[in-house]
This record gives structure tokens, C-alpha cells and sequence, in this order.
């Protein structure tokens, strides 16, 4: 193989994850922290970008504890274990990092930042991280993340946009931004269509 075609297929990965296997829309990973956090767009472009933070350091830790440490010693089956472990620790690490430089958002991210330690996205991808080689891995690991931040970002600015809109009461609020999710889900959905 041609550096060349490795590293499309690199980007071709890293698309595929980011759109077409998009972790909320068409996995339904993370809808917790994807709908509870998209009422503003600064706490989703925050919430975003510590997920892709964790998400990709979670990976690049997490694929050689499983292949070098707990598959030789035949602790396979701990791998969810050690994973949240490793999660939580990055989650506390982030935490630190924006309640440092940025009060205000780890303040509008509330409870939802440590979520993320529990949030099945970052898990998720862990785990079906073994399967890959690194490099797959890593791809995988890009994509999900940007895509779970480009979703959540786009979801947000939908909404903020929708909140100025005169709706019957009954459609204001979770209602609406659940429809807007759905016809979001639609449309990355038909994207699956255009994998060769």
C-alpha cells in the first residue's frame, strides 16, 4: 500500500465515523448530554470539545492498555473496568482545565461535565476500539468525537433559532427539539445510501 492510499483510507475513515456512522444520529450514543446540553451554543461548543478531548485521549490510552497489558495477561474481560477508569480520570482532567480557564461554561455545563465519564459515546468507543488496529482506531476515535461536536453544535444553533419561533405551547421546548432531532437522524441516515 501507497502512503497515499493509507491515508485516504485514513479520511475515509475518520468521514465515515464523523457522518455516516455518526455516534448520536445514527448510533444513539450520548442523547443524554446531546439534548441536555444544546439549549446554548457556547455550553455545546464546550460540551463538544470535551468530549472530543476524551474521546480521542481515552483511545490513544486505552488501545494499548488493552493490547499490550490485559490481552497478554489474560484480563481481557476487565476492559470496561479499566476504560471508565481511564475515562474518569481524563473527565476530572478536562473538569480542572475549564473550571480554570473557564468558569462561566463549567458552570453552564453543569452536571452534564461529569457525565461524561458515564456518557455511552466516549464508552462506546472505547470499546469497539479493540476490534481495530491503532491507526482504525485513532480514525475512529477523530471522527466519532468531531462528529459528536458538529452535531451537537448544529443541534444547538437549530434550536436557538427555533426558540424565537411562535409554537403551540405543547410543541415548545423537548418536543420540538426532539423532532429536530429526528429530521437530523433522517438525513445523516441517508447518507448510509452513498457507502459504496
Amino acid at each position: 500500500m501507497t502512503a497515499t492510499s493509507v491515508f485516504t483510507a485514513f479520511l475515509l475513515a475518520i468521514l465515515s465515523s464523523m457522518l455516516i456512522n455518526n455516534v448520536v444520529l445514527s448510533r444513539f450514543y450520548g442523547i443524554c448530554s446531546f439534548l441536555g446540553v444544546s439549549n446554548k451554543v457556547k455550553s455545546s461548543v464546550g460540551m463538544g470539545l470535551a468530549v472530543v478531548f476524551v474521546i480521542i485521549l481515552a483511545a490513544l490510552v486505552s488501545w494499548p492498555i488493552y493490547n499490550y497489558i490485559l490481552v497478554p495477561a489474560g484480563l481481557a474481560f476487565l476492559d470496561t473496568i479499566v476504560y471508565i477508569l481511564v475515562i474518569a480520570s481524563l473527565v476530572q482532567l478536562v473538569g480542572l482545565v475549564i473550571k480554570k480557564y473557564s468558569p462561566a461554561l463549567y458552570k453552564s455545563l453543569g452536571i452534564y461535565l461529569p457525565l461524561i465519564t458515564t456518557n455511552c459515546a466516549v464508552l462506546g468507543v472505547v470499546q469497539e476500539n479493540n476490534n481495530y488496529t491503532f491507526g482504525n482506531s485513532m480514525a475512529n476515535a477523530i471522527g466519532t468525537s468531531v462528529g459528536y461536536l458538529i452535531m451537537i453544535v448544529l443541534f444547538s444553533t437549530i434550536r436557538d433559532r427555533l426558540s424565537g419561533y411562535d409554537a403551540q405551547k405543547s410543541w415548545k421546548g423537548l418536543p420540538l427539539a426532539l423532532i429536530t432531532a429526528a429530521l437530523m437522524a433522517m438525513a445523516i441516515m441517508g447518507l448510509s445510501g452513498m457507502v459504496a
